[in-house]
């Protein structure tokens, strides 16, 4: 006996909740348990039912889709398999086709809900809960990288989508042990010789690359230059100072001073006070 998939459609367009019901019912393992026109109100049925999928419209007023899921995930809730479902065409759309089981454009027709719904039960047969999760929290991770009024502009205008390239977790290998540090930990990097030291909430960790590589590998918009050997995470600086012989210098929310260099100081000034 096949499976009865609880369902959930999200979509604040009355008519596309409708005609995707309608689709929806020619599939015997589908059962839908609620029909939501917005986010707040998909959170709360989530909440309710637990269900095991939801078709997710990205973009409507209020909370949108990459909203619900980012509450969904900070409340702890179960996650359920996620279809977006958007007005956005394939080549915009596509960036998400690696985050979410599918995603459907509007209207969907019957053999390309069916081709979803394949999608579907194959995931639920490999049993792949936990990756799934994983996706999701990246795409959040992703969207929240960038402007989300940015990205959904981006979709509006049939563009490519622009993710944050940068990653929320760094990889420090010590020996034969790889740490997984969480970037947003980390309060400012120096240079030690051909080292860097990662200086985080829990202390110190020494990592073989050069600041060009962390440049890259760490978002500019929290990871600020202010020394040829220094970077810092301006959430951990707590003023920006100057001495009388004309020197400047951030303090730290730990107490630590760290030296601006003069060719770094109305980059570094403009992104703390921001």
């Amino acid at each position: 006996m096949t499976a009865t998939l609880s369902t959930i459609i999200v979509d604040d367009e009355p008519l596309a909740r409708k005609g995707l019901a309608i689709r929806l019912a020619a599939h015997n393992d589908i059962n839908i348990v609620a029909q939501c026109s917005n986010g707040r109100e998909a959170i709360e049925a989530i909440k309710t039912h637990r269900p095991d999928l939801v078709f997710l419209d990205i973009q409507m007023p209020g909370i949108n889709g990459f909203e619900v899921i980012d509450a969904l995930i900070e409340q702890g809730l179960p996650m359920p398999m996620v279809v977006f479902v958007t007005a956005f065409d394939q080549y915009a759309i596509k960036a998400f086709d690696v985050h979410a089981v599918d995603y459907l454009m509007k209207p969907a027709d019957d053999a390309r809900l069916a081709q979803a719904m394949d999608r579907i039960r194959e995931h639920l047969q490999s049993k792949t809960d936990a990756e799934h999760k994983n996706k999701l929290v990246k795409l959040v991770s992703d969207v929240t990288g960038n402007d989300q009024n940015t990205i959904l502009e981006e979709l509006a205008n049939k563009q490519t989508v622009s993710l944050s390239q940068y990653s929320d977790v760094l990889p420090i290998k010590d020996g034969g042990e790889l740490s997984r540090v969480p970037v947003n930990t980390i309060s400012w990097i120096d240079a030690a010789g051909d080292y860097m030291c990662v200086h985080t909430e829990e202390g110190t960790h020494i990592l073989r690359k050069t600041m060009k590589q962390l440049e890259e590998l760490l978002d500019p918009r929290i990871f600020i230059r202010s020394h040829r050997s220094t970077i810092v995470n301006k959430n951990y600086v707590q003023k920006f100072c100057s001495q009388l012989n004309g020197e400047y210098y951030l303090v730290m929310n730990s107490g630590k001073e760290l030296k601006v260099s003069r060719s770094y100081k109305d980059k570094v000034k403009q992104a703390v006070t921001q």
